[in-house]
């Protein structure tokens, strides 16, 4: 039996590693050790370092994970006093960034909403709820589920705020615009009675997939590819343009109801030129080079 056969052994039998585990495992190594073009157990850190180049085209994950398993496998030899050495330490893990969430510009949003004002004057139920929770969507933020199991007293009398629950359970006021208080005193004009929920839909709410397929519709009739227009995408929007106008970035984690603020911080891709601009406005050393 092999230095490979041997660890996966072990990560079987002393670790309960799982079929799809260990065959992905293999598959790393033995990858690996052709690669290396001999022994991997033997290999020295040289020809360990060069798998980076041979890596350069993969997806970060997918070389976090081979390097992983190279780890595990040096450990388990050092262990087995096969190896002093881990030749692997001096490959670096690669930073794995989260994806950034589509944009959609304000041109694009203008247009949304005209279609779906221009329908709702209609005063139909369907378009006026849709035009309220496309408004509630881009106006306050909210997540697609939230704002679809929204209950009836949700709704603020007077106060201009939503009580929404968020992840986890966690309930936070959410600021409501005026053009979305206006939206919703037209819903409600318009919606049948009897339902704990504002978006009622037979005996519970609207779904999320409801949701979706109404963006969708509504994005095609506006000239937009539906596949950019999403619940997610609005809310982005949202958080994006509060960044552009200026918007402290804990204050829009407060209406995001992010529990950490490295979440809200994928939504500060804005314009570099309004950055750049920031900078020379309100660095100490701009107000020094203007005085000067």
């Amino acid at each position: 039996m092999d230095a490979i056969d041997r660890f996966l052994a072990m990560l079987a039998a002393e670790r309960g590693a799982a079929r799809n585990t260990l065959l992905a495992y293999g598959r790393d190594l033995r990858q690996a050790a052709d690669l290396v073009e001999g022994d991997l157990a033997a290999a020295d850190a040289v020809r360990i370092g060069g798998l980076e180049r041979a890596w350069a085209q993969l997806s970060p994950a997918t070389v976090a994970r081979k390097i992983s398993a190279l780890r595990q496998f040096f450990g388990f030899l050092i262990d087995e006093d096969e190896r002093e050495d881990d030749p692997s330490a001096q490959l670096a893990r690669p930073v794995s960034r989260r994806p950034l969430p589509k944009i959609l510009g304000h041109a694009d949003i203008e247009r949304l909403f005209a279609q779906a004002e221009e329908e709702a004057r209609s005063d139909r139920a369907p378009a006026v709820r849709l035009l309220c929770m496309l408004e509630l969507l881009y106006g306050s933020g909210l997540r697609a589920t939230e704002l679809v199991s929204l209950p009836l007293s949700a709704v603020p009398r007077d106060a201009p705020f939503l009580t929404v629950t968020g992840k986890g359970g966690q309930a936070r006021m959410v600021p409501i615009s005026g053009r979305a208080k206006t939206a919703l005193g037209r819903w409600l004009e318009l919606r049948e009675t009897g339902s704990r929920w504002l978006f009622p839909s037979r005996q519970t709410h609207l779904t999320r997939v409801r949701l979706f397929q109404l963006l969708k519709d509504l994005a095609t009739r506006a000239g937009l590819p539906a596949e950019r227009i999403s619940p997610h995408v609005l809310r982005h929007a949202f958080a994006t343009h509060l960044l552009e106008g200026g918007v402290d970035l804990r204050a829009l984690q407060t209406f995001l109801g992010h529990a950490d603020i490295s979440t809200t911080q994928i939504y500060t891709h804005v314009d570099a030129q309004r950055l750049v601009a920031l900078v020379n406005a309100c660095h100490p050393l701009a107000r020094m080079t203007a005085s000067g």
